[in-house]
């Protein structure tokens, strides 16, 4: 996957994503409790301009089909068409419009994720967490962390059920935590 047809300068470099070492994980409320879930499929691509982090970009498609979260039933319910509806919405996309720095290791990731067919701006809270050699293959690698909230109506998630006692079966707020490792490419 690309993420534009860019030129890399002499201070940006290109990260793929490692599938083996990225969890995308969302969590909502469930009646009373929390539940989470991941999606197994993700692909990615970071610009990092070393020089002006300010010009670094990224951009990530997850299959939807891909979500797992422990309970076959609720996963087939997720994917229906009640909610994701991943026969006719096959991929989630994040694509940064800005990067604003917040000192060495931290970033606000600005970008437009599209969800159900409906995109809409959010804001990722970033934070580089290392950035070394690869210990097994000798390559760069670097770690990143992101969070974010989201209200899934704003993507036309709106199926819910009223409870007996009040409330609903499913909350509106998604909190979506990322955790990934980029493996810097050859220039």
């Amino acid at each position: 996957m690309t993420i534009s047809n860019e030129t890399q300068s002499g201070t940006t470099s290109r990260w793929q994503l490692d599938p083996g070492h990225t969890l995308v994980e969302f969590s909502g409320k469930h009646m009373f409790t929390t539940v989470k879930g991941h999606f197994k499929s993700v692909q990615g691509t970071i610009l990092l301009d070393e020089a002006d982090p300010s010009r670094s970009s990224v951009q990530v498609e997850i299959q939807a089909n891909s979500l797992y979260s422990a309970l076959d039933y609720r996963d087939n319910h997720l994917k229906s068409p009640d909610f994701l509806d991943v026969e006719n919405f096959p991929t989630i996309t994040f694509k940064s419009t800005r990067v604003e720095p917040e000192g060495n290791d931290h970033a606000k990731v600005i970008g437009n994720l599209t969800i159900h067919g409906v995109t809409r701006e959010v804001v990722l809270d970033t934070q580089l967490t290392g950035r070394g050699k690869h210990p097994m293959t000798g390559g760069e690698v670097a770690g990143f962390e992101a969070k974010t909230s989201i209200n899934r109506k704003d993507f036309g998630l709106t199926w819910n059920r009223a409870l007996e006692t009040g409330g609903f079966l499913v909350g509106d707020v998604i909190k979506i935590e990322i955790a990934t490792e980029g493996l810097k490419q050859a220039s």
